[in-house]
């Protein structure tokens, strides 16, 4: 007769679950280390699920604006450096002009002014990276400013018809219910400055014009009278270039604004995803633990027999 195990089928069956559960347990804790992630899939995070996914949403939509905020503040800075130049190709042609009058000598004004002008237009039709015309609003990809010489601008009717750009400039959005206006049209910025261009090309190419080292009455008269209009130039640049400022500064606490949500939406993510190394290495063990005692304990359940029981024959 063969005398075997003293344990029953239900008693295997509820070890054989609790090594099941045990290994369970070792290789989430295992996953945990090795990933640092509370779960790498969805079932694992429970309720949380949609919390994590709500906060994930939001920071990348958050990252997503800053991206775009940061391509803004670029362009602001650098509209900043352009609208100081094209100021100072205001002041000097207002200097030039002032100088000739207060001389009494214009034969170098047209020659200034040519070149003044083309730093206007250069300015004006400059582009982005992209090849992109900045101050071409919605139409960017035509130079804003089509009479690029002193000649050609004389030659048109109105100073309107020297510019090519659209009528809405380029906007960012920062936030979900944000949006900034960053570019700026080259007609609103120079319009002015070019009317000055053209009434002194204009009247330099009419009967009185034609400025020498001795300037004529009429010459005087109508520099001093442009003056005013010369002002109005370098005024139409200055103001373009206050707006631009503010715009810089928007984009700035847009900017920090949208850093403080991402350190804050990361927070989230981290608190439902992460988990605290220390508490998951010290769980894994604890889990290998229980994984060993249960092997442990099936094994010696599994070596026992009815002979450990029976009381050995005496002797006597």
């Amino acid at each position: 007769m063969t005398i075997g195990p003293v344990s029953t089928n239900a008693q295997s069956q509820a070890l054989l679950a609790e090594i099941m559960q045990a290994q369970n347990n070792v290789n989430q804790s295992e996953t945990q280390v090795a990933t640092g992630y509370v779960s790498s899939t969805y079932t694992g995070m429970g309720d949380k699920t949609a919390l994590l996914e709500a906060s994930k949403s939001s920071l990348a939509r958050t990252n997503g604006y800053q991206s775009a905020t940061q391509l803004a503040l670029n362009q602001s800075n650098l509209q900043d450096t352009q609208l100081t130049q094209l100021s100072s190709v205001a002041t000097q042609l207002y200097q030039d002009m002032a100088e000739a009058v207060a001389n009494g000598d214009g034969s170098t004004l047209m020659s200034q002014a040519q070149g003044l002008y083309a730093q206007a237009v250069q300015i004006l039709n400059a582009q982005d990276a992209n090849g992109n015309y900045l101050y071409g609003g919605n139409n960017a990809g035509t130079p804003p400013v089509t009479a690029t010489t002193l000649n050609q601008l004389a030659s048109l009717g109105s100073v309107s018809a020297a510019f090519a750009n659209g009528n809405k400039a380029s906007s960012v959005q920062v936030a979900d219910d944000e949006t900034v206006q960053v570019g700026m049209l080259a007609s609103n910025i120079g319009t002015n400055l070019l009317q000055t261009f053209q009434d002194l090309a204009q009247f330099n190419n009419g009967a009185n014009g034609n400025f020498g080292s001795s300037l004529t009455s009429a010459q005087s008269t109508f520099l001093t009278n442009e003056l005013p209009t010369a002002i109005a130039g370098e005024q139409s640049v200055n103001n373009a270039a206050a707006t631009n400022g503010d715009t810089y500064n928007q984009l700035t606490d847009a900017s920090n604004q949208q850093q403080s949500l991402t350190t804050l939406y990361q927070g989230f993510v981290s608190n439902l995803q992460d988990v605290d190394m220390s508490t998951a290495i010290t769980q894994l063990n604890q889990n290998q633990t229980a994984l060993q005692a249960a092997l442990q304990v099936t094994a010696q359940i599994g070596n026992i027999s009815l002979l450990n029981y029976l009381s050995a024959p005496t002797t006597g």
